[in-house]
């Protein structure tokens, strides 16, 4: 079945059809299409089994046509087709507390109406077509069907309510809300956390460090596997199906990806041990109820061992380091997980779950001045500051925004892309799949963002001016906010793009002269934006570069065809629907004048209608 065909169906066909395949059936007709196509696409040949029912039933003879779906599609997305009503801005769960129970985080989307600023850059992208990918749909085609989305996004009004501050004791263990990933959840009580969308993004992996660490001594903490989140979305495939959770140590410098840096050290829950993305055989595998003992022990030169045990037995030393790898750093308890909820025992009076190995200290019943504290996060928005990014495909915006967060490690930036989100997808799953779950999701954490005190730099395109001036708006409040663009010479940027290809995402050349008709490259906006910088290019050279670039691409991109508009008739009506109108001078004279004028009326009536034309010449044209 092709694109065309699924877009003619009802949305109670919709529905049913994805029913009969498992998937979720709410939202508006435009989701519902798009869901279905990405099943039928990601399933190949098994795509005229679907509808293999409802062929049968209609008596219509099989076709290769009917049977197998094209294998081109679109690059981007052209919303020229989509109905106003359908286009929808995925928006933030809503706020309600939860029991970190099995139940869906999922919230059906809203119709959004138009943007109030049009830009007619962004009226040009609408109407383009995208490029035919060759097979597969490439990263470009979900990043853009993303940033389009802002284009009939509602802007938000005003700044959103400062949430009142808690006072908390800097003595207090918990998980550290700010060092984790925005798609973390912490439990109410600060001991517990699971994937924030487990439901909806189930490939994606979500981790957390406590907010205390240790360099001496002999410590050690227990993390209980709460249970499995089952996802009602899943596609039945063993990436889907299969839950990961890896426990240990980490320093703070390090990703939140635990066991993938040098100095990060996790037992995976499939008896492995995993450092410097390097796995080697490890104890046993653990399962729902598990508690697993993390244990550290120093020595006096600084150096240290770590080890695990599982329900209270020893598994072994997992790692060793020599004092010289650490440098007198505090290691950090560390967790991360996917499809399952964690908990951690951090109440200083309670008893351990297992026994505690001689001479070791449980980190909750540590002595404060004995812990090393996180730093901590900004308080409220107006101590917080976040970066736009801007820059075409290839331009290097990824690579400005890992160096600025390694040049300023006392702001704790959280970097906020698709090429951050995938990698956080790291128990593989389709292509496909991980490329549209980590652009649906980035919308999901920016909109997080703006209610979330803290450091941000947004690595998207933001080449659509209705998507620049909507993600400044939402960020009212922040303290800082600035737009870094990137835009390289020609001849840098054609270099940077090959490098790109080279490591496996193409972009084809049609799809690239389109993004060039449709970038816009940010102005200061008064109160909306604070700060504007060029890397690169300064403003004016990258401007003038721009327009060289729109204008090439205008000249070898094919026109586009505007639809005709049926032309309007509009039929002439006479001035006077029952004849002219009564003259005074006739209505208040009498006799034979009176009777001569009323003559000439009657005369006029007679003439056929087709000659009328006498009338309208008449002098009561003026009236």
């Amino acid at each position: 079945m092709k694109l065309s065909d699924i877009k003619k169906l009802k949305v109670a066909e919709l529905r049913s059809r994805l029913n009969q395949a498992g998937l979720d059936s709410r939202g508006l007709k435009v989701e519902l299409v798009e869901r279905l196509w990405s099943l039928l696409d990601n399933n190949g040949g098994q795509r005229g089994n679907i509808h293999e029912q409802d062929v049968q039933r209609q008596g219509i003879t099989k076709t290769p046509e009917t049977v197998v779906a094209s294998a081109s599609s679109s690059l981007l997305l052209s919303t020229s087709h989509a109905e106003p009503a359908s286009a929808t801005l995925p928006c933030a769960p809503a706020d309600r507390t939860q029991d970190f129970s099995d139940s869906s985080t999922q919230t059906e989307s809203e119709g959004i109406p138009r943007c109030p600023l049009p830009n007619v850059d962004d009226c040009q992208a609408e109407k383009i077509d995208l490029e035919p990918a060759e097979e597969v749909r490439g990263r470009a085609f979900y990043e853009f069907k993303e940033e389009i989305r802002y284009k009939r996004a509602k802007l938000p009004q005003g700044p959103l309510e400062e949430d009142e501050a808690k006072e908390e004791d800097e003595d207090t263990l918990k998980l550290h809300s700010y060092d984790s990933h925005l798609h973390f959840q912490v439990g109410p009580d600060g001991a517990c956390g699971q994937p924030r969308f487990w439901d909806r993004f189930p490939l994606l992996w979500s981790g957390c460090r406590l907010s205390h660490g240790v360099s001496q001594g002999r410590v050690g903490f227990e993390v209980r596997l709460e249970r499995r989140l089952l996802s009602s979305q899943s596609d039945g495939s063993e990436s889907d199906q299969a839950y990961g959770i890896r426990i240990g140590w980490s320093l703070v410098q390090t990703s939140l990806l635990l066991g993938e840096d040098a100095l990060s050290f996790a037992y995976d829950g499939r008896a492995r041990k995993v450092t410097c993305g390097r796995e080697e055989e490890f104890g046993e595998p653990f399962c729902e109820g598990d508690i697993i003992g993390c244990y550290a022990s120093f020595s006096t030169d600084g150096g240290v061992q770590l080890s695990f045990h599982k329900n209270g037995r020893f598994l072994g030393v997992a790692f060793s380091l020599e004092a010289s790898e650490l440098g007198g750093r505090a290691l950090f308890p560390h967790v991360i997980c996917k499809s399952c909820a964690v908990r951690f025992l951090l109440d200083p009076t309670a008893p351990p779950w297992y026994p505690v190995p001689p001479g070791f200290t449980t980190l909750a019943a540590l002595p404060a001045m004995l812990r090393h504290r996180h730093a901590s996060a900004p308080s409220s928005r107006a101590q917080s500051e976040v970066l736009l990014m801007v820059g075409l495909p290839g331009s290097g915006k990824s690579h400005w925004a890992r160096a600025h967060i390694q040049q300023h490690p006392e702001k704790n930036y959280k970097l906020l892309g698709t090429e951050e989100l995938l990698s956080c997808m790291m128990s593989g799953g389709a292509r496909e799949r991980r490329l549209q779950q980590a652009a649906q999701c980035l919308t999901e954490l920016i909109k997080m963002a703006a209610h979330t005190p803290g450091n941000y730099i947004l690595d998207q395109w933001n080449t659509l001016f209705s998507a620049q001036r909507y993600k400044f708006q939402l960020f009212s409040g922040f303290g800082r906010r600035a737009a870094v663009v990137l835009f390289p010479s020609a001849d840098e940027w054609k270099r940077r793009l090959s490098e790109r290809q080279k490591d496996g995402e193409n972009i084809p050349e049609t799809a690239l002269l389109k993004l060039q008709v449709s970038c816009s490259l940010p102005e200061q906006l008064g109160d909306i934006l604070d700060e504007l910088h060029y890397v690169e290019l300064e403003r004016d050279v990258a401007q003038t570069l721009l327009q060289e670039y729109k204008d090439e691409a205008r000249r070898l991109l094919p026109p586009v065809t505007k639809p005709e508009k049926p032309k309007k008739y509009l039929l002439k009506k006479r001035p006077h629907e029952h004849g002219p109108p009564h003259s005074p001078h006739w209505i208040r004279g009498s006799g034979m004048k009176s009777w001569n004028n009323m003559q000439c009326w009657g005369q006029h009536w007679t003439v056929p209608y087709h000659d009328h034309a006498l009338y309208y010449a008449s002098g009561y044209e003026g009236y």
